[in-house]
């Protein structure tokens, strides 16, 4: 059965809720918002990739008409929470702005100019010059990993002594290079000091409730007397689940000039100053008897993180996931280099490890002689969580690896690698799994009733562009009866009832539980007040009730309905507010959750060229009941898009001799666009998980990009034969090779 017992859900709204708003321009995002008097704050950042600061001149800078103050090490507002770098460690943001005469990486901001206009505060930044005594900078990955050793990250099963004598062996090791974010829309932030423990803040984030946390905890205001904006977002990918540089500036600088202050990054800066993927090294041993069972696998795994915070991906966690083994051991190194922090970018960790992941089992089942998929079907654990022992609520990944493989067409590959040309061209297939843990938070909302039966559904969350508003109007529709034209949507803003950050793949799912509660609760307060004045209504209960556009009724026979007018009219009342939350029980103690995926790839190899062409790309998914199928499919297409990004272009390299990024502009760090894809061909199983929600929604957000990249190397090697473990695959290791 469909959502809420209903085979299939009514036709969704053509438009989503706030897609008039973002098109013409009415939509706000963060930079846009309109505040009296308004200065305009600009980073200066260090030239250096190490040492410390020996003087700052800003006498030039000083002396450009507009400016109003210019903040450095040695004049700002005290933060205590930065007094030491202990402190700074716990304070929820590591790096200590203008606390420090530290220089920890390239790009590392030093000093903020305020002024009156953009222009004047940039034109007096380029102004401002700083001399340091500098020390040597430890920025090579490729020199620094092979210094520190992998050590446990999680319980081994089994032994590794187990499977010695496997029938077949296969022991690789997998390199991807650093990967940027880059969303559309920058990262910005204006700060205003309302009072002098008060704040007002308009920030580019994926959650409000967590950027008042982290401030909270800089500046030792209660987080209730800070209120925070994020309505609209440009993109995020991750990198608007933390609180950067910008914004405890823009604050600092608001309390020096005694007026709002905004601080938006630059395009170069965004490369710097906002995370990244982290660089990574892999290798994978895995054993499988003569069957095809796997016997064992051992999966370490090593990336960088700054030097001032410890930034764990968590690489080996897929490997513990997916596959039934009796013996899994994983290991993991993080190196700290002078570079800024690394932090969640789509998939985070199992991205990264999947990729490595399957295409070892890609190898394994050449080496056994075995198709493929034949292998993953075998070996995919699809009724226990293999990790924790407990039972799946639902996990359909074979019927996404059956379902894929028919569509692509996978009975008419000819298994032995470069045995398939069409002229200049080879053609190959491939494929690759990903899980993702299907999560939920605690998440509020409320419901604002209108007399004509309009209402207004609003939570702190943000949408990110995830399409989360329209998944909450579809819901209310679904829950209450109300068509999509009476129900509108408002978030973004911290005054609303509290919610998860928009990230990890919870959004709707925690909304899902937030916005049933909030409409049975508007129910039962609609029973209650018609039951003041009818009889028929005593002791009615949510689930009694009938909404419509026109009113209320009660399911038995006989009984007329009441217009919402007439209900408030009676009561007095020119509106009715509703407030309910929701959070995870013991189902999740009973159960293991997650999302699944099986993505394949036809793609075209050139003999002279080495260009790499994709020509499908077919991604079949199971996130429980999809509740909106269109923005469900550009979740998985976005994604999916992002790891053709990964596997062939995707790399932001680094100077070694001064630490500085190779490209900051999207003219030199080259993703995926158009041209560079299919149509991806998106499907989903479609069976509600109502353990893990009330909706029976499961995430999709991160599990299109999990295992995408691997499909399209398996594939590059069908075509070819050619092995290649280090991404991005560009034409010249293809040549090369």
């Amino acid at each position: 059965m469909g959502f809420f017992g209903r085979k299939t859900a009514p036709k969704a709204p053509s438009v989503r809720v706030e897609g008039v708003e973002k098109v013409t321009g009415a939509g706000k995002y963060a930079a846009e918002y309109k505040v009296n008097k308004v200065a305009y704050g600009v980073l200066v950042t260090s030239t250096i990739a190490s040492g410390t600061i020996e003087s700052i001149n800003v006498e030039k800078a000083n002396l450009v008409e507009g400016v109003i103050d210019i903040l450095t090490h040695e004049k700002r507002p005290t933060v205590e929470a930065w007094a030491t770098e202990d402190s700074a460690r716990k304070s929820g943001f590591s790096l200590p702005l203008l606390h420090t005469k530290k220089i920890f990486f390239k790009g590392q901001p030093i000093a903020l100019v305020v002024a009156d206009s953009l222009e004047d505060a940039t034109y007096a930044a380029s102004l401002v010059t700083a001399t340091y005594k500098q020390t040597d900078a430890i920025v090579d990955f490729d020199i620094e990993h092979p210094k520190m050793e992998a050590k446990s990250a999680g319980k081994e099963r089994g032994s590794t002594d187990a499977w010695t004598s496997a029938a077949s062996i296969h022991e690789a090791e997998y390199n991807i290079r650093h990967q940027v974010h880059n969303p559309m829309e920058m990262h910005a932030s204006i700060a205003e000091w309302v009072s002098d423990n008060k704040l007002r803040l308009y920030d580019k984030n994926q959650g409000v409730n967590s950027v008042q946390q982290v401030v909270a905890g800089i500046f030792k205001i209660p987080k209730e007397n800070i209120e925070v904006f994020s309505e609209f977002v440009g993109g995020g990918f991750g990198s608007g689940l933390r609180v950067w540089s910008n914004l405890p500036l823009a604050i600092m600088a608001a309390k020096q000039v005694k007026r709002p202050v905004k601080v938006m990054l630059t395009r170069p800066q965004m490369f710097i100053l906002t995370g990244y993927r982290p660089q990574s090294w892999q290798k994978i041993k895995v054993g499988a008897n003569a069957s095809g069972e796997l016997q064992g696998l051992w999966h370490q795994s090593k990336h960088n993180t700054s030097m001032f915070e410890t930034y764990n991906e968590g690489i080996t966690r897929i490997s513990r996931l997916i596959y039934k083994s009796a013996n899994v051991r994983t290991d993991a190194a993080i190196i700290p280099l002078n570079l800024g922090t690394p932090t969640w970018m789509r998939g985070p960790g199992d991205c990264t490890g999947a990729f490595a992941l399957e295409c070892a089992l890609d190898e394994l089942s050449y080496k056994l002689k075995m198709d493929p998929v034949e292998l993953r079907l075998k070996n995919v654990s699809v009724k226990n969580d293999p990790e924790t022992g407990k039972p799946w609520s639902t996990n359909f990944m074979d019927e996404c690896i059956k379902r894929g493989a028919e569509q692509i067409g996978w009975k008419d590959r000819k298994p032995e690698p470069a045995s398939l040309k069409e002229g200049d061209w080879m053609v190959g297939y491939g494929m690759g799994l990903g899980s993702w843990f299907a999560g939920r938070g605690k998440a509020g909302a409320s419901i604002i009733m209108q007399k004509n039966g309009d209402i207004l559904v609003q939570t702190a969350m943000t949408d990110i562009g995830t399409g989360t508003g329209t998944g909450m109007q579809n819901i209310a529709h679904l829950k209450l009866g109300l068509s999509h034209k009476k129900i509108k949507i408002k978030l973004g803003h911290s005054n609303l009832p509290a919610a998860p950050s928009q990230g990890g793949s919870t959004g709707l799912s925690s909304m899902s539980g937030a916005v049933t509660a909030v409409c049975e609760a508007l129910k039962t307060k609609l029973a209650s007040l018609a039951a003041l004045s009818n009889a028929a209504y005593r002791d009615a209960k949510h689930e009694d009730l009938i909404l419509s556009d026109k009113g209320i009724s009660l399911k038995k026979a006989g009984n007329q309905s009441i217009s919402f007018d007439a209900l408030l009219s009676k009561n007095n009342l020119e509106k009715i507010e509703v407030e309910a939350s929701s959070a995870p029980g013991d189902e999740q103690r009973k159960y293991a959750f997650c999302s699944a995926v099986a993505h394949f790839c036809k793609l075209r190899v050139h003999t002279k060229t080495g260009k790499v062409k994709v020509e499908r790309m077919v991604s079949v998914v199971d996130a429980g009941y999809i509740v909106n199928t269109q923005a469900a499919a550009n979740q998985v297409t976005g994604a999916t898009v992002g790891g053709i990004g990964m596997a062939l272009s995707e790399e932001q390299l680094v100077d070694p001799r001064y630490g500085s990024l190779v490209g900051n502009d999207l003219a030199g760090y080259h993703f995926a666009v158009n041209a560079d894809a299919p149509i991806i061909e998106t499907s989903f199983i479609n069976k509600p998980d109502y353990n893990l929600n009330p909706v029976g929604s499961k995430g999709v957000g991160e599990v299109g990009i999990i295992g995408s990249a691997a499909a399209i190397a398996n594939a590059i090697y069908h075509a070819t034969g050619k092995r290649l473990r280090d991404l991005p695959i560009t034409p010249d290791k293809v040549l090369m090779a």
